[in-house]
């Protein structure tokens, strides 16, 4: 019998990453669902996911892979700034600002 590599691929990565992953998502979101927005709980969750995620961003920045690598920091630095600065002028819009850092590394790829 004849596999397609394709499929397999897919159902190894469903099996092995995908679903593994959801079980604790799911159990997270029922868990979740107990704790009061404001408890000491609550606030220990936003802060340890909040460092979690000021790390990711402050690898990519000062030790980045794939593409990024050829951006020089100051354009990536830049990037961040130009984030921030959005954020705080779109009415703390998380989405302004990941668009204009994007905006920011895109020229800087363009340009540089």
């Amino acid at each position: 019998m004849i596999y397609d590599n394709a499929w397999v691929a897919a159902a190894i990565v469903i099996f092995v990453g995908f679903l593994p992953t959801e079980i604790w998502r799911w159990l997270a979101v029922l868990a979740g669902r107990r704790v009061e927005e404001g408890s000491e709980l609550f606030l220990w969750i936003k802060g340890v996911a909040t460092a979690l995620l000021a790390a990711v961003v402050g690898r990519l920045v000062f030790v980045p892979t794939g593409p990024l690598v050829d951006l020089p920091l100051s354009i990536r630095l830049g990037a961040i700034a130009a984030g921030v600065v959005a954020f705080l002028l779109v009415r703390r819009s998380v989405l302004a600002g990941v668009v204009m850092a994007e905006l920011v590394l895109l020229a800087g790829i363009w340009w540089g």
